[in-house]
């Protein structure tokens, strides 16, 4: 059973997630009761008790955090119920993934085309935004390299757990 602590931060995370990126506020809580929660895996029924909330309500966040890639599911052989953590092991979850830049610079160019030859002032927003968004898909690869051996010295100097010390390969095939 959680203590109030853990029911405080959860609640803190779910103020923060809501009031930053209009999550629900289950969404958050479940965010933040899986970082502080022991074992870090609780199946839906455990969230649900823990977090005083109905069973649909913990199934509705994990499945916006799974969409998100924040969360990972496992089922430890003999177990009928999954497990849900915390995974930050892709560049997704950690922030890193390109793919919503490419799409915004692709919408902000579609935009671009259906207003034509409009004057500068109507073309600046979908400009910057296709510009910003350009920017940050040349920037993104070198920072995620670069938190990679950041995160590898943390590792390295205790700083950092690594639950994959066994060598185990990410997504991206490489030893964490």
């Amino acid at each position: 059973m959680p203590d109030d602590a853990q029911l405080t931060f959860a609640d803190h995370m779910a103020r923060y997630y809501a009031r930053r990126f209009s999550f629900p506020p289950m969404v958050g809580r479940v965010i933040g009761y899986l970082s502080v929660c022991d074992p870090p895996g609780q199946s839906i029924a455990e969230l649900s008790e823990a977090l005083l909330a109905s069973r649909s309500a913990i199934t509705g966040a994990i499945e916006n955090l799974e969409n998100l890639g924040v969360v990972k599911r496992t089922r430890t052989a003999g177990e009928r119920m999954d497990r849900i953590a915390i995974d930050l092991s892709t560049p997704r979850s950690l922030g890193f993934d390109m793919s919503e830049y490419e799409e915004l610079a692709d919408l902000a160019r579609e935009g671009l085309e259906v207003i034509g030859d409009a004057t500068a002032e109507r073309r600046a927003a979908l400009s910057e935004t296709a510009a910003l968004a350009d920017f940050l898909i040349d920037r993104i690869p070198a920072l995620y390299e670069e938190w990679k051996k950041h995160r590898a010295a943390l590792v390295m100097s205790g700083d950092l757990y690594d639950p994959n010390a066994d060598g185990t390969p990410d997504e991206d095939g490489d030893r964490k």
